[in-house]
């Protein structure tokens, strides 16, 4: 019998009662809320209404902080090219110090001596890839980082100009022939580079320019 009593209790309240009364709130019918206006309000949800067109989008959209640009600088991919290229000389060397160890070492049985030496030379050999990559790298970063400041652009010439000098300089100990075979070595792998990634951008202007 409680129950129904606070069913009529309820209904009698003119639906004010219920849920909301024992919250401290308040409930208003329809008839109570169909004089008050909704100005600025529409009816129907904006995200339901929305041509999906513009839900496709070609390009990344992102927010970028002021001043900002989309794409790292040299100096932002510095640290990555000189760690990358100590890890892949490190791996290189290892590789190598081992294949050079068991070559080494074949006329000696699996003996303790044996497993030192290997050991010695994949680590002698690991440290010095790692070391020679890691300093073409650097060099490379600094004459990219420099040159780019100098010039206040960023493209495909900072690339070129940045391995040239990195060969130039890292075979400066050779002489004249050595700064020149340097240069050229630089010159044809950042060149190389440049071609490789540009390819694209390339074939669709190639593609573009055969229609016409």
């Amino acid at each position: 019998q409680i129950f129904p009593d606070m069913d009529n209790n309820a209904a009698g309240s003119g639906g004010k009662g219920g849920f909301g009364s024992l919250f401290g709130g308040s409930e208003y019918s329809n008839t109570e809320l169909s004089g008050v206006p909704l100005t600025g309000m529409s009816p129907l949800s904006p995200y339901l209404n929305v041509d999906p067109r513009y839900l496709l989008q070609e390009n990344d959209e992102f927010i970028l902080p002021t001043g900002a640009s989309k794409t790292r600088g040299r100096f932002e991919l510095a640290f990555f090219t000189i760690g990358g290229c100590c890890i892949t000389g490190a791996a290189f060397g290892t590789l190598n110090g081992l294949r050079m160890g068991l070559k080494e070492t074949r006329e000696m049985g699996w003996t303790k001596p044996r497993n030192v030496q290997i050991l010695n030379m994949v680590t002698r050999q690991g440290a010095s890839w790692a070391n020679t990559l890691g300093s073409v790298a650097l060099l490379y970063s600094i004459f990219g980082v420099a040159i780019e400041k100098a010039r206040g652009a960023e493209d495909d010439i900072n690339t070129v100009a940045a391995g040239t000098l990195t060969g130039m300089l890292f075979k400066s100990t050779g002489g004249l022939k050595g700064v020149a075979r340097g240069g050229l070595v630089g010159l044809a792998m950042s060149g190389a580079y440049a071609l490789y990634s540009n390819w694209n951008h390339i074939r669709s202007g190639s593609s573009t320019s055969n229609l016409y």
